[in-house]
C-alpha cells in the first residue's frame, strides 16, 4: 500500500507514526508541499497532511495551499483515507466548510485531552496521557461530524468523518527527541510567546515516550478500521 505524507517543514515529520505505517504495510513517500507535485497523492491508499507554522487561510501568500486544499477536498469527498495533524487538520476542516481562525493566544506545551463520548468510543481513547500542543489557530467542527476532544485552551481538538478521515489538532506523533528539534526550529515563535524552554524539556522527558506509545496505538486502531 502507498502512503503520501505531505510535509511543510523538514523537522515536522511522521515521527513515531512512521513505524506504525510501515508495520501496517504502507510504503511512505514524503511530498514537500511547497515544491513537489502532489498529483501522486490523489489516488494514494492514504495521505497524511502534517503541521506547519502557516495558516490554512494563507493561500494568497502561499499559493501552493490552493493545490493542497483541492487535493484534500477531492479525497474527503471520495471517502479516501486522509489523516491531518495540526495544520493538516485545519486544512481538512476548511475544505469541509468549517471556519479556521486565530484563537487570540498560543497553545504550546503538554496537556491532557478531554474526550467527548464519541471520542471515548474512538481510537482517541488510547490517548490517556498528555499530548503535545503547538498552535495559535483553531478550527470549528464541520457540519455532520462529531467533536472528539478538546482542551481548556482549545475546545475543538479532533473530529472524524466516517472511518476514512481523521483530523487531529494536537501531536500524538512526537516524543522527547522530536520536540528537541522543534525547540530549535520554532525558537522565534517560542521567544515571542514567552515560553519556558526548561519546562517544555521537563514535560517532554516525562510524557514524550508515553505520548508516542499511546499515539502509535491510536493510529494502529484507526488503520484497522480502514480495512473493515
Amino acid at each position: 500500500m502507498r502512503a503520501v505524507v505531505i510535509q511543510h517543514l523538514p523537522f515536522e515529520n511522521l515521527g513515531t507514526f512512521s513505524d506504525v505505517l510501515e508495520s501496517a504495510g504502507f510504503g511512505c513517500r514524503y511530498a514537500n508541499a511547497v515544491r513537489d507535485d502532489l498529483a501522486p497523492a490523489h489516488d494514494a491508499d492514504l495521505i497524511v497532511i502534517l503541521g506547519g507554522p502557516i495558516s490554512a487561510n494563507d493561500h494568497v501568500r502561499f499559493p501552493f495551499l490552493k493545490e493542497e486544499l483541492t487535493l484534500i477536498e477531492r479525497r474527503v469527498g471520495r471517502g479516501l483515507p486522509t489523516l491531518g495533524v495540526c495544520l493538516g487538520a485545519q486544512l481538512i476542516a476548511k475544505v469541509m466548510g468549517a471556519d479556521v481562525r486565530p484563537m487570540g493566544h498560543k497553545e504550546i506545551g503538554w496537556s491532557a485531552l478531554t474526550l467527548t463520548e464519541a471520542g471515548r468510543q474512538s481510537p482517541l481513547a488510547q490517548l490517556s496521557t498528555p499530548v503535545l500542543h503547538w498552535h495559535g489557530e483553531m478550527f470549528d467542527i464541520p457540519d455532520g461530524v462529531e467533536r472528539l476532544a478538546g482542551t481548556d485552551l482549545c475546545p475543538n481538538q479532533a473530529f472524524a468523518a466516517g472511518d476514512h478521515t481523521l483530523a487531529l489538532q494536537f501531536h500524538a506523533e512526537v516524543n522527547e527527541t522530536a520536540q528537541a528539534q522543534w525547540l530549535v526550529g520554532h525558537v522565534a515563535e517560542l521567544d515571542q510567546a514567552g515560553m519556558d524552554f526548561d519546562a517544555l524539556r521537563r514535560d517532554a522527558a516525562e510524557w514524550g515516550e508515553k505520548n508516542a506509545a499511546n499515539g502509535a496505538r491510536m493510529l494502529r486502531q484507526w488503520l484497522q478500521a480502514l480495512k473493515r
